[in-house]
């Protein structure tokens, strides 16, 4: 299979740009235009002109593949050579420019054969939002509707599919990748793109009007703990005291709601890890990019036609155990793998980390108590809570905010147990003062003046955090 799916493919050879034709629209007129034409004295209409050329070409991608999936055998594309294939493609193109009256010239007509290649052998019309860098989630509601999610907020886009047909041929071709399926008998999935995109698929009979499809696009360079400064995620008194502990072997638990950027941080602060020790990540779809050299990666598998052969989190759990670890790392903890994954934090795997959804570090614990729970165990609340308290440390908070922004709320110690309630001292939080006229979020960081218990144990790693970092008078 072409595309996504195999090697890189060679540039198209060039060809002669069509002629223009006499009656061009002035506005795609003015590409070829010479260079002596002085340009528009408003750069505001310059770059409405540029929006709506980029769109009418977008349009017009969407239209041509769809004439092309429907005068072209895409089976007998596939199996052609890559050569030949692509003079065909190129021939069609050339053909449609023309009867389109689209004004190209050299370079983009190469460019859209390029595009339209990767729509007919790699995954359709999403391609050309796959390799943008703007789009962080793609959402498709069946075949006529795709949104995209831009620096945190929702936009629609002109990309559509032929039909439901076109877009299942285009989903199962990602899941049959990655050895999942997707149909009637089994109309949920998760899997992942090769570069490591997470997506979730709901078909007929669960999704009543049409394939729903979520693509969580990850950045191919991650983001590190610089650059979340940089973008204000996050203060460098925050972002040191959270390496350091890292560093330091102090367990933390990364907590969020959907989209705040839980994966992204644990990304980040997995850069403070020692390149010594040996790392054993588990998850549901492999998502996380570790940058030491000495990881191994492990992801749950779903059940198979027949019911049969299902590996959850806390088999893999269990199983890692073995694998003789220095540090285990969660993705994300849902359920009965909670006990387990306790129990390897108080047994010598001290450092592990893992994501959990809630809203505060408080919340994170309440749901840790319900995770444990679902093991079925005859453990009473007291015990649980003892278990919570002795192998976690530190917990993160992350929210998305009502702008799209993401950043950490909330920096809270776990310092242990008073009678059957788990102590919890914060020691930065983001405080909200109001909202802009543009609809912005207002507000800064700050010490709440408290130093964390665990400073003694970085002091006796070598680790110093001035105590300036706490002072809850000085800004962040």
């Amino acid at each position: 299979m072409l595309g996504r799916f195999t090697s890189r493919r060679s540039p198209v050879p060039p060809a002669p740009a069509p002629p223009p034709a006499a009656d061009v629209a002035p506005a795609l007129a003015e590409v070829i235009a010479p260079p002596i034409v002085p340009p528009p004295p408003v750069v505001e209409g310059a770059a409405k002109h540029n929006t709506l050329l980029s769109e009418k070409l977008l349009d017009a991608k969407v239209r041509l593949h769809r004439r092309l999936i429907e005068e072209v055998n895409l089976s007998v594309l596939e199996k052609m050579p890559d050569d030949q294939m692509r003079r065909q493609i190129h021939g069609l193109v050339q053909q449609y420019t023309l009867s389109e009256r689209l004004a190209l010239n050299t370079q983009e007509l190469d460019d859209f054969v390029a595009e339209v290649l990767d729509e007919m052998t790699g995954l359709g019309p999403i391609e050309p939002l796959l390799k943008d860098p703007s789009v962080n989630d793609i959402l498709i509601n069946g075949h006529e509707q795709v949104y995209v999610e831009r620096r945190g907020m929702l936009e629609p886009t002109l990309v559509r599919f032929k039909d439901e047909a076109h877009l299942l041929r285009i989903v199962n071709k990602i899941v049959s990748a990655v050895g999942r399926r997707v149909d009637e008998s089994q109309p949920l999935c998760d899997a992942r793109l090769l570069d490591g995109s997470r997506i979730n698929i709901a078909v007929r009979p669960i999704a009543v009007d049409g394939p729903l499809v979520s693509i969580r696009k990850f950045s191919k360079k991650p983001f590190n703990l610089k650059k979340l400064v940089e973008i204000n995620a996050i203060r460098p008194p925050m972002a040191d005291l959270l390496a350091a502990a890292v560093s330091a072997r102090v367990t933390l638990i990364i907590s969020g709601g959907t989209g705040s950027g839980k994966t992204t941080m644990l990304n980040a602060l997995s850069a403070f890890i020692s390149e010594k020790e040996r790392l054993v990540t588990i998850e549901d779809a492999a998502e996380l990019q570790l940058q030491q050299p000495h990881v191994g990666r492990m992801e749950t598998r779903p059940p198979n036609i027949e019911g049969k052969g299902e590996i959850r989190q806390r088999e893999l759990v269990k199983n890692a155990l073995r694998m003789r670890p220095d540090r285990i790392i969660l993705g994300e903890c849902r359920g009965e793998e909670a006990f387990d994954m306790l129990q390897a934090m108080n047994t010598g795997h001290e450092g592990s980390m893992a994501t959990v959804h809630a809203n505060t570090p408080r919340d994170a614990l309440s749901r840790l108590e319900q995770m444990i729970g679902m093991a079925g165990l005859p453990m009473t609340v007291a015990s649980i809570r003892g278990q919570i308290a002795a192998a976690i440390r530190v917990i993160v908070q992350l929210q998305r905010l009502s702008d799209g922004k993401r950043c950490v709320t909330s920096i809270a110690e776990i310092t242990g147990m008073e009678g059957d309630i788990i102590q919890m001292q914060e020691i930065y939080k983001y405080v909200r003062t109001g909202t802009a006229e543009n609809g912005a979020v207002q507000g800064h960081f700050a010490a709440t003046g408290v130093r964390p218990r665990f400073l003694v144990d970085l002091i006796a790693r070598g680790i110093t955090i001035p105590g300036s970092h706490f002072d809850p008078t000085k800004p962040l």
